[in-house]
């Protein structure tokens, strides 16, 4: 086994320390109308392969590339090669390259095309929606295909990026309130034959193929490299204009195979992380783990991120099993997009699904979350904590009426910070802060790999489950508790995330890993929001009240341990108060009671003239009925009570 199978020598020392010259690494096409240059990372010399389509069966030209430096090869052919496709073969089977950023249908052939073509008319003036701090942010994350494939949804482009660029859809996110879309994989897969888009097929994408270029499936045209790209900046553009930010699932964990992977057929073995005895090592549960330590597979994702920023304009970056991956090679990747623009968001699910061949203490864990420079992981204390434990769909907690979940509920209301009314040998699964700040939680009860908040629900409370009540008993339970969590979800601190439909009661028909589901599970049901117009109605005011309201998002631990205290409570009951608010919010004085219980709850609240919020499922933030002088509050059964001072 040769040592430069795992360490590149002089060459790539210099250029991971002059970033300068370590942007120019992946760069693997360089066209102009006159000669295209070729460039490659490869221990033995590749042979470029010219294509005049993506499907001819002969290369118009083959051509062997020439050293240009330590496993560094270039070649430049002369000429407009302007539509035309190429591969790069290092012996172990033809391939796009890396850092390909078109390719032609099902992305075996990389495309040669000028890329200021693909822009749509005024991309040069899109600009980033602002932001003060990702407390302000409300993330909604969606599937492509799940949001506009069912005809409810009267969108023309159901299952394509351009859905997202119509008014319907625009107006009705604008209506929610929502400020980000986090859309789910929307770089080029592997799962989905797109020859064949006319056969059902579904993924959610977490199987990489090309990083660099957007899924084919997703675009009205597969065949055309151009069109993927240019429709998908007419998304971000539309929803730019919105005032909606796009949030990018980054997956550089893994890739979908090692041996016909892209990392695997230029380098071999070089990106990939092995055991002690030889083995690939799954960290990701995907059959192999990348090893983002080492030089390479760093800049490369350093690379990347930055190209989907400066080509796509896209706002912020949601890394899957971010526990893969190590903590330095993240925190140089949150300082190359703060060199950028620093109100990019950064987050990720602080573990991985296996055990990886790197030390604990070196990866990107949520428990580590405090060494990671501005970048935020989700909170499972919270999520498990109001819906029961990711393992078993069936338990329940605070939801479910079942007591010993307060702590950790207000250690997710807090932002994950250190506060002196949370007794941190209560909390769930952390024994200490995880976050330095609150913009570093994540806040949520369901996400996209996981059953959606009714279907988890139905599972685990009791009286959902119970045939012996009316239909009519159970929904109006259901609707309860779903309104109770989300409620838990948007007045906590840190930075609120919701799974795409929750707001219309969206279920998977109980499926908990709905990955390769067809559209009868996954798919929107639109009709939903003329059957349950309350839960649609409660989570725009819901949303909006915390947009309308800094309290809600006070952005520091310093900050929140000044204006937010817990309120005595019982069993089941969690009440807070946000405080001493002048100069922060127009309202002086909040009180938060959320209340799990099957019967009302009274309790003591500091004296004063109260306006009600929320209460009985119904927010109105100029107040429902009169305002009151109080000394205590009551809570009805299985809901939220919010009361103001102005």
């Amino acid at each position: 086994m040769k040592l430069k199978n795992f360490l590149l020598t002089g060459f790539l020392t210099a250029f991971t320390q002059q970033m300068t010259v370590a942007q120019k690494m992946f760069n693997e096409m360089q066209y102009a109308a006159d000669k295209t240059v070729f460039s490659l990372i490869s221990p033995t010399a590749p042979t470029l392969r010219i294509y005049k389509s993506a499907s001819a069966t002969d290369a118009d030209r083959t051509i062997t590339m020439e050293r240009s430096g330590e496993d560094k090869w270039q070649a430049t052919v002369d000429g407009d090669l302007s539509g035309m496709f190429y591969t790069f073969d290092t012996g172990n089977g033809e391939c796009p390259g890396l850092f390909a950023k078109a390719v032609g249908v099902n992305g075996n052939r990389a495309a040669i095309i000028n890329m200021g073509s693909t822009d749509p008319e005024g991309w040069d003036a899109d600009k980033r929606p602002g932001m003060e701090s990702p407390t302000d942010l409300v993330i909604y994350e969606l599937h492509h295909r799940d949001f506009s494939i069912d005809p409810s949804s009267k969108l023309i482009h159901g299952g394509k990026f351009l859905a997202l660029s119509e008014p319907r859809a625009i107006d009705y996110l604008r209506k929610l309130g929502v400020n980000a879309i986090h859309i789910l994989p929307s770089f080029d897969f592997a799962s989905i034959d797109e020859t064949k888009l006319s056969v059902p097929q579904y993924n959610w994408g977490y199987d990489p193929k090309n990083y660099n270029v957007p899924e084919g499936s997703y675009s009205t045209d597969p065949y055309k490299p151009e069109v993927r790209i240019r429709e998908f900046k007419t998304m971000v553009q539309a929803l730019h204009k919105a005032g909606i930010r796009v949030i990018f699932d980054a997956v550089y964990n893994h890739t979908f195979d090692i041996e016909g992977s892209n990392f695997q057929r230029t380098y071999p073995d070089y990106y990939y992380r092995k055991t002690a005895d030889g083995r690939y090592s799954d960290g990701s549960g995907c059959g192999n783990e990348t090893a983002s330590e080492r030089p390479l597979m760093r800049e490369f994702m350093i690379e990347s991120v930055k190209y989907w920023i400066n080509e796509f304009h896209i706002d912020g970056f949601r890394f899957d099993l971010m526990g893969v991956h190590d903590i330095e090679t993240m925190n140089q990747i949150r300082a190359a997009v703060d060199a950028i623009d620093p109100s990019i968001y950064i987050y990720g699910e602080g573990w991985s699904a296996g055990t990886c061949a790197y030390p604990q203490e070196k990866l990107a864990m949520k428990a580590s979350t405090y060494k990671l420079n501005g970048i935020g992981a989700f909170s499972d204390d919270m999520r498990d904590a109001l819906r029961g434990p990711f393992s078993d769909d069936t338990k329940g907690a605070f939801l479910a009426g079942i007591k010993g979940e307060e702590e950790s509920l207000k250690f997710g209301i807090v932002g994950g910070i250190a506060h002196n009314q949370v007794d941190m040998t209560r909390v769930n699964y952390d024994k200490k802060p995880w976050t330095n700040e609150p913009t570093q939680q994540i806040s949520y009860v369901s996400c996209h790999d996981d059953m959606c908040l009714v279907d988890r629900l139905k599972a685990s409370v009791p009286g959902l489950k119970d045939m012996t009540r009316s239909q009519a008993e159970r929904q109006a339970e259901l609707i309860r508790l779903d309104l109770l969590a989300q409620t838990a979800v948007f007045t906590s601190q840190g930075v609120p995330f919701m799974l795409a439909g929750e707001e219309m009661l969206r279920d998977k028909k109980g499926v908990h890993n709905s990955f390769s589901s067809p559209d009868s599970i996954n798919e929107f049901n639109w009709d939903n929001l003329k059957q349950y117009p309350q839960v649609f109605e409660y989570y725009c005011g819901l949303i909006h009240l915390r947009n309308n309201h800094p309290a809600f998002r006070l952005g520091t631990a310093e900050a929140v341990r000044e204006h937010l205290e817990f309120i005595a409570t019982d069993d089941c009951l969690v009440a807070f108060r946000l405080k001493n608010l002048e100069g922060i919010d127009s309202w002086k004085d909040i009180i938060v009671v959320l209340n799990a219980n099957k019967e009302a709850k009274t309790i003591a609240i500091p004296e004063g003239e109260y306006t009600v919020a929320c209460c009985n499922g119904v927010i109105n933030e100029q107040g429902i009925g009169l305002s009151f002088n109080a000394t205590e509050a009551t809570v009805n059964a299985q809901s939220a009570l919010i009361l103001y001072q102005k």
